[in-house]
């Protein structure tokens, strides 16, 4: 791919592709901002603010490259909320009071910016979140599906009550004396949103599915008028409203409800759900941008901000960054903030030469649309991946769905992330630490010798504290391996399982890599990748299936390749590693994913090894991958390190130093003990010498029958476990001489 260039030079190189892909995604953000204004419960040209101001401050002032603003789905419910609590059954006074909310949610969503909290919603669990948008998309089916079949005044205690009354609209259409044509309209609107993507005709897929919709409503109203002898069956208050005179849809903000609960609720929703459903946005959008460029999250939240609270000063809506509009730029060739700009321009284009136009278009057409959107945000699908991610989180999901219908978005959130802690909670073995670990900063960063960095997180890893281990992985700089080992951890969720997911692709465009390890013995709730894990009853681990984590199914394999035996399955009888110096201070607890094979006549045992030291609070849990070899010759016993990493624990063992003669070099940079001088030096050829000085550096011991072989003080990686056994076959060879 050729160079991008910024600013008035990368128009002039890219700047007809900009062009139409903003003139294409226009096409949908023209009914979409009407729609959505409307079920917004404000006039609709409130839409089209919040597009033309959104679109030119975003594109100006935005740390994105390919992504959209404008009005979003999310904040349907909590404007509509917000336009009937404060105007107390006057929509017009709510509105201006609304307004209000607004532009002080913008300035606040504009500070969090500047103090770079672009990360704040990380914090939020991912099933909270998911249940949270299910919940807006039901919310959206339950007051759009009302208007789309023509039926207007239909109330309900709650907005889950208000979706049970869709029958009852369906038997109103179906009984109506009359040709219910605004029910039709709207039935067809979804009808094409439904069946769009089904459709392959090149031709109909070059004009997007709303845009249609729209060319159909109109088509409808001129059929009537040019070539029939009835009137326009559908009455004006079916219609969409706007101003002959579009200086009258400038609205200024009204702030005199400031110290009304009202206000303050909404003030909070709108920042919190502007500021979630924007990043949620804009990480999904750079995912998609072919030039694999990211965005700078804080300055797109300052520019968001900025735009939100001139709309909200002007009479338009919340702007936010925008998933499907922004997935459509990419698709249509988009490579800078000028198709933003451009996609605002058709619009308010569109308005300026159309307005007579748009007023014939149907209410229940636009409701049509966002009657699909609703049901994209509320799918069975996004219901049945919730389940299979596990119970627990299904669980979560389905409170917080529950508990924003019926208590609206904030209570909704915060129930969600009250029953998130309850079930993690519940999940934990151990459930005093974790309350009073709750916020205890659990990571630690080294570099090892070889340059890779090794990053410990101990204890639990959640929602909670993300945050500290996100920093963390940030600050890893490019070319660089990271091994990320959670194998001291007791609890690992969800949210932090799709977050490293999702870490590895992003550690590849930097041209690092980033390999997980220690989950082996953790449970998982589901089959799911980012299902949640917790360490696993010993009795529960004896008992474990076929469920392998990614670093055992690749040993698995590498077992396959080297013809030997795998298995993941714990065994806690190991009098031989008890007969080695390194373990006669250690309670060994178990040894699990066990590889069995034989090389050169030498048996090969290979297995991470769980131990102990210290006891009660002074106890220490310790995991090492460990290499035996059972030669079938007699060896003589002794010890190999490199400086005077073991010397304590050999000097406990009676072991004496032994220079190896003729070999000056080997004897300065490593030590060799035991008791039977004769025989070590017998037993140390030049070609053993050899081997050791030119191969990476082990710690080896010997018991007189079998050689241990171990390196650090943690589990291997992948790669470490296949370095570790082609080091032991590449021994016994030098043994075998």
């Amino acid at each position: 791919m050729s160079e991008l260039y910024k600013g008035i030079k990368g128009f002039k190189q890219s700047g007809l592709k900009n062009i139409l892909a903003g003139f294409v995604v226009s096409l949908i953000a023209l009914p979409l901002a009407l729609g959505l204004a409307i079920a917004s419960g404000v006039p609709p040209m409130a839409g089209i603010i919040t597009v033309v101001v959104g679109g030119t401050l975003a594109a100006a002032l935005g740390g994105s490259h390919v992504t959209i603003a404008g009005p979003g789905n999310g904040l349907v419910v909590v404007i509509l909320t917000s336009v009937v609590t404060l105007g107390q059954g006057d929509l017009l006074v709510g509105y201006t009071y609304t307004l209000g909310a607004i532009v002080v949610a913008g300035v606040l969503i504009t500070l969090l910016g500047f103090l770079r909290l672009g990360n704040l919603a990380d914090f939020f669990p991912s099933a909270t979140i998911q249940g949270m948008l299910s919940a807006i998309g039901l919310i959206i089916i339950a007051k759009q599906i009302h208007v789309m079949l023509g039926e207007s005044g239909v109330e309900a205690a709650n907005n889950l009550f208000l979706l049970v009354e869709t029958p009852n609209s369906i038997i109103a259409v179906i009984q109506s004396p009359e040709i219910p044509w605004v029910a039709i309209m709207g039935v067809v609107s979804l009808g094409i949103m439904a069946s769009y993507s089904k459709i392959r005709n090149p031709i109909f897929q070059t004009i997007p599915a709303p845009f249609w919709i729209v060319v159909l409503a109109i088509g409808f109203y001129y059929f009537f008028y040019w070539f029939s002898e009835h009137e326009f069956p559908i009455s004006n208050e079916f219609l969409i409203q706007i101003p002959s005179n579009l200086k009258e849809s400038f609205v200024l903000a009204d702030f005199s409800n400031w110290n009304k609960s009202g206000f303050l609720i909404a003030v909070v929703s709108i920042t919190l759900i502007a500021t979630i459903e924007s990043l949620l946005s804009i990480k999904a959008v750079d995912k998609l941008d072919v030039y694999k460029r990211r965005s700078n999250i804080n300055k797109d939240l300052k520019a968001l901000g900025i735009a939100t609270t001139v709309s909200g000063l002007i009479g338009g809506l919340p702007v936010v960054a925008v998933i499907a509009r922004s997935s459509v730029n990419v698709n249509q060739g988009a490579t800078s903030r000028w198709a933003n700009f451009f996609h605002a321009v058709f619009v308010l284009l569109f308005v300026v030469l159309f307005t007579n136009l748009l007023t014939k278009i149907p209410l229940s057409a636009l409701a049509g649309i966002l009657v699909f959107t609703g049901y994209k945000l509320a799918s069975p699908k996004q219901f049945k991946q919730m389940y299979n991610l596990g119970k627990d989180q299904f669980v979560i999901f389905i409170a917080t769905l529950l508990a924003t219908l019926l208590f609206g978005l904030i209570n909704g959130i915060l129930i969600g992330i009250l029953v998130t802690f309850g079930v993690q909670l519940y999940l934990m073995q151990n459930r005093l630490e974790f309350v009073r670990t709750l916020l205890r900063p659990n990571t630690l960063l080294y570099e090892e010798e070889d340059g890779s960095l090794h990053l410990s997180v101990k204890g639990h890893s959640s929602f909670i504290n993300y945050l500290k281990l996100k920093e963390v992985l940030d600050s890893i700089p490019a070319n660089k391996s990271l091994i990320l080992d959670f194998s001291l951890t007791t609890f690992v969720d969800n949210s932090v399982m799709e977050h490293i997911y999702h870490y590895k692709d992003d550690f590849k465009k930097k041209n690092s890599s980033l390999e997980v390890i220690g989950l082996d013995i953790h449970d998982s709730t589901s089959e799911h990748p980012f299902a949640a894990r917790r360490m696993m009853r010993f009795t529960n681990f004896m008992k474990k299936g076929d469920v392998l984590t990614a670093r055992q199914k690749r040993m698995k394999q590498f077992a396959k390749d080297l013809k030997w035996d795998f298995k993941s399955k714990s065994i806690t009888e190991l009098p031989l590693l008890e007969g080695f110096p390194f373990f006669r201070r250690k309670k060994l607890a178990h040894a699990y994913n066990v590889f069995r094979g034989e090389h050169k006549g030498v048996r090969v045992k290979l297995m991470d090894v769980e131990f102990y030291e210290g006891e009660l609070f002074a106890k220490e849990v310790h995991k090492h991958t460990v290499l035996m070899l059972s030669p079938i010759t007699p060896i003589p016993r002794f010890r190999l390190d490199k400086e005077r990493i073991f010397d304590r624990i050999a000097g406990m063992a009676g072991f004496e130093d032994v220079n190896i003669d003729g070999h000056e070099d080997f004897s300065r940079r490593f030590r060799v003990k035991g008791k039977n001088v004769e025989k070590i030096k017998a037993f140390f050829t030049n070609d053993l010498v050899l081997f050791f000085e030119t191969h990476p550096y082990y710690h080896l011991e010997s018991d007189g029958k079998n050689i241990l072989i171990l390196k650090g003080n943690r589990i291997s990686s992948i790669s470490e476990v296949k370095a570790l056994a082609i080091y032991g076959t590449e021994l016994i060879e030098k043994l075998g001489n």
